[in-house]
């Protein structure tokens, strides 16, 4: 029996993930995606919250009636849907930024 050649070989390559995380595209990276999830997660939270602080705070305005018997917290719980749709939508759009640079920070480390 033969050995396999490496190129054929089933076994992966050590990754040197401390050569990796030293590089300055790899640090641009993780800053890059930081800048972008801290605020988002921040926004998130804050908007999130703001519904049931707005109607334990302000029952009288978010009991204002809009048209019919929908009214302010109505409107406001519906909007936590479309702003959740639209942050993953972005986010989806950065991650897909964030592959690309990550793909090129294998490639400068030789993987």
């Amino acid at each position: 029996m033969s050995s396999p050649s490496p190129e054929n070989s089933s076994e992966k390559p050590v990754i040197n993930w401390e050569a990796i995380e030293a590089q300055e595209s790899f640090k641009r990276l993780i800053k890059k995606k930081v800048a972008f999830i801290v605020p988002c997660t921040v926004f998130f939270l804050a908007y999130y919250l703001a519904l049931p602080i707005l109607v334990g705070y302000f029952p009288a305005l978010m009991k204002t009636k809009v048209f019919g018997e929908v009214n302010i917290a109505y409107l406001f719980a519906l909007s936590q849907f479309f702003i959740a749709w639209i942050l993953a939508f972005i986010y989806v759009r950065a991650a897909s930024q964030w592959d690309k640079d990550a793909a090129a920070v294998l490639a400068e480390a030789k993987l």
